[in-house]
C-alpha cells in the first residue's frame, strides 16, 4: 500500500462523523488536518483523530496533503473545491458537486487543467444494495429494462436538524439534497440520462425548527419543496423521480425497475445495503435476492477509499464526471419545471464498473 494517503477535512458538521468513522483507522489513509468555521468543532474532531491537527481553512489548503475532503454546506462546495484544486490537491466532495451546473462544470474543468482528481458522493451506491440490483439487471433477470420509479417523501429536515436553513435556501430543496442518491443509483442501474421533464410545487413559505438550541425558530422557504421529474435514459428507459419535503410518508419502494420479464424492488440508495426483491413474470410472489456484489460493511467515505485504491490501475467509481452528470440532470429537471419544456442534457457519464463482492477491508488487497 505504501505511505498512507494524506487527507484534510474541511467542514465538520453532522455528516463528518460518518466519514471520520470510516477513515479514522483505515491503514490506506491518514487524516492529518481538519478545519471548520467553528474552531470548537475542529478541536473536538482533531482530539479524536491521532496525528490530526485543527487548523484554519487557509492553513489546511496550504498544508502538505494529497486530497481535500470537502464536507462543507452545499453552497460552499464549489468554492472550497476550486481553492483546493488551485492549490494542487485532489478533491473528494460531499454531494452535490455544486449547487449550479456552471459551478460544477468549472470544478471539473479546473481539475482537468490542473491534473488533479475529483471524486464526489454519494458512495452509498457502491454497497451491496444498489450493486446487487444492478447485477440482477445486467444478468438479464428483468429482460430489457423499460422504466423505473424513484420516490423520496419526508416532512422535511427541520424536524431533526439543528440548523436546517440551507435545506430551504437557494441550492437546497429535496432534489438537490436527496436526489443525488436516487439519480446516481438510476445511472448505475440504467445508464446515463439524455433529456428530462419536470414539475415542482411548494407547500409552505416558512418552516419551524424542531430540535436543538434554535427550537421554535422560523426559517424562510426560498425553494420548491416537492419536485417530480421524468428522466429519459440513453438506452430508452424512462425513470420517474419524486422528491418531497412536503409529504409525511410513503409505502413506495425507494426505487423500482420494470422490465419485460420482471420487476425489481431496489433498497434505499441513501444506505449501503438493504433487501433487493424480484417479482418475475408469471410468478406469484416477491423473492429476495441474496447479495451478490458491492462493498460489504461500507460506510460513507468508501468512495474516497475506492478512488485511492484505483490509482493508475482502473477508473475510480465515485467520479466528478458522474457527479457533474447527476448535477446537470437535477438542475435540468428544475429548469424544465420553470420553463415548461423538455431539456436535453449536454453531459453524459459512463456507468461505473460493477463493484466486486468484497469486504471494505479487502479494498486494497
Amino acid at each position: 500500500m505504501g505511505k498512507p494517503h494524506r487527507v484534510g477535512v474541511v467542514g465538520l458538521g453532522v455528516i463528518s462523523r460518518a466519514y471520520l468513522d470510516t477513515l479514522r483507522d483505515h491503514p490506506a489513509v491518514r487524516v492529518t488536518a481538519v478545519a471548520d468555521l467553528d474552531a470548537a468543532r475542529s478541536a473536538a474532531a482533531a482530539a479524536d483523530l491521532p496525528g490530526a491537527e485543527a487548523v484554519s481553512v487557509d492553513q489546511l489548503l496550504d498544508a502538505d496533503l494529497d486530497t481535500v475532503l470537502n464536507l462543507t454546506v452545499p453552497a460552499a462546495h464549489a468554492e472550497i473545491s476550486l481553492r483546493a484544486i488551485d492549490a494542487g490537491k485532489n478533491v473528494y466532495a460531499e454531494k452535490p458537486l455544486a449547487v449550479t451546473f456552471p459551478e460544477g462544470r468549472e470544478v471539473i474543468d479546473r481539475a482537468t487543467a490542473a491534473g488533479v482528481l475529483v471524486g464526489c458522493a454519494p458512495d452509498t451506491v457502491l454497497g451491496t444494495g444498489t450493486q446487487t440490483a444492478r447485477a440482477a439487471i445486467d444478468g438479464g433477470l428483468l429482460g430489457r429494462p423499460l422504466a423505473a420509479t424513484a420516490t423520496m417523501v419526508t416532512p422535511g429536515h427541520e424536524r431533526w436538524h439543528p440548523d436546517p436553513g440551507f435545506y430551504y435556501a437557494a441550492g437546497g430543496g429535496p432534489l438537490l439534497d436527496m436526489g443525488p442518491y436516487y439519480v446516481t443509483a438510476l445511472i448505475h442501474l440504467l445508464g446515463p440520462v439524455r433529456a428530462v421533464l419536470g414539475a415542482t410545487g411548494r407547500l409552505r413559505t416558512e418552516r419551524v425548527i424542531g430540535s436543538g438550541p434554535r427550537t421554535g425558530d422560523r426559517i424562510p422557504v426560498e425553494v420548491d419543496t416537492h419536485v417530480s421529474g421524468v428522466l429519459e435514459h440513453a438506452n430508452g428507459a424512462l425513470s420517474t423521480i419524486t422528491t418531497s419535503f412536503d409529504g409525511v410518508a410513503t409505502t413506495a419502494a425507494p426505487i423500482e425497475v420494470h422490465g419485460e420479464t420482471g420487476t425489481l424492488a431496489v433498497p434505499d440508495p441513501n444506505h449501503f445495503d438493504g433487501e433487493t426483491r424480484l417479482f418475475p413474470l408469471g410468478g406469484t410472489e416477491w423473492r429476495t435476492l441474496a447479495p451478490s456484489t458491492g462493498y460489504r460493511g461500507a460506510g460513507r467515505g468508501v468512495g474516497l477509499l475506492d478512488l485511492v485504491a484505483a490509482g493508475d490501475h482502473r477508473p475510480p467509481r465515485a467520479t466528478g464526471a458522474l457527479a457533474l452528470h447527476v448535477l446537470e440532470t437535477m438542475t435540468a429537471v428544475l429548469r424544465a419545471a420553470d420553463e415548461g419544456r423538455r431539456i436535453e442534457l449536454t453531459t453524459t457519464a459512463e456507468r461505473p464498473a460493477p463493484v466486486p463482492f468484497i469486504p471494505v477491508g479487502d479494498l486494497f488487497s
